[in-house]
């Protein structure tokens, strides 16, 4: 089984308005945090989809090994 990239070692904080996301599960994407298509190389990784219903600050995981999908759980500090 193929690991993620690491895109960076913190997470991406970031302002969203309401609406429906793709979240980069692989790390390749070009267009951090949000998926652009290039896990079709790596072929095992689907980017993760999520929904907001409001504007809101968020922090999503860069280092792809978060066990709450696309939200930050602090895992990269152990990296």
């Amino acid at each position: 089984m193929a690991e993620p990239t690491v895109s960076q070692k913190s997470p991406y904080q970031i302002k969203l308005k309401a609406g429906k996301y793709f979240w980069c599960a692989c790390g390749e994407s070009k267009a951090q945090p949000f998926c652009d298509g290039s896990h079709k190389v790596k072929g095992e990784f689907r980017p993760v989809a999520f929904e907001l219903t409001e504007e809101k600050t968020f922090w999503l995981c860069a280092c792809k090994k978060t066990s709450n999908k696309p939200y930050c759980d602090g895992t990269h500090k152990n990296l």
